[in-house]
């Protein structure tokens, strides 16, 4: 299970003084943790049992997917401020992070995965961009960028 994996990876960090690695991985238990509170809240909400929640490796997929999309957000950011360092740090980051997501594709890949969603969809207009995505986004979940696979849909549909 992907939780075991990241849990070693954090020990053998840990015992091999990685420190950029410890605190990346430290601030992804962090997020998995709280998605896992999150969870233990809406099973007892439904009347389920709320003492137990544990997190799926999809789960752990979406978690590790949401924090890099974070770090990239900032990375935008740090380099629009100029701060070529802290974008440099969360460049390590998603380099730890990309350990724990299935093999990702590359654009050519998505690009055809595109191609195939519009087919599908009969998607002819940006209108129509949602039903594309609908087909498109289970096909990448956790393997492509969200954010590219949308452009090169609104780009296709253009």
């Amino acid at each position: 299970m992907l939780k075991e994996k990241i849990e070693q990876d954090f020990k053998v960090a840990f015992k091999e003084k990685r420190v950029a690695e410890l605190s990346t991985l430290k601030m992804l238990k962090a997020a998995l943790q709280n998605k896992e509170k999150e969870k233990q809240y809406q099973e007892g909400k439904k009347g389920g049992d709320p003492k137990i929640a544990v997190l799926g490796d999809d789960e752990i997929i979406n978690v590790v997917g949401a924090e890099i999309k974070k770090l990239r957000d900032s990375i935008a950011l740090f380099e629009k401020g100029s701060r070529s360092d802290l974008a440099g740090k969360a460049q390590q980051e998603i380099s730890v992070l990309l350990r724990y997501l299935p093999e990702q594709m590359d654009e050519v890949e998505v690009k055809k995965l595109v191609e195939d969603a519009i087919k599908e969809s009969g998607a002819a207009s940006v209108k129509d961009m949602s039903k594309a995505m609908a087909i498109l986004m289970p096909k990448i979940k956790g393997k492509a960028d969200a954010g590219l696979a949308s452009q090169l849909v609104k780009e296709a549909l253009e």
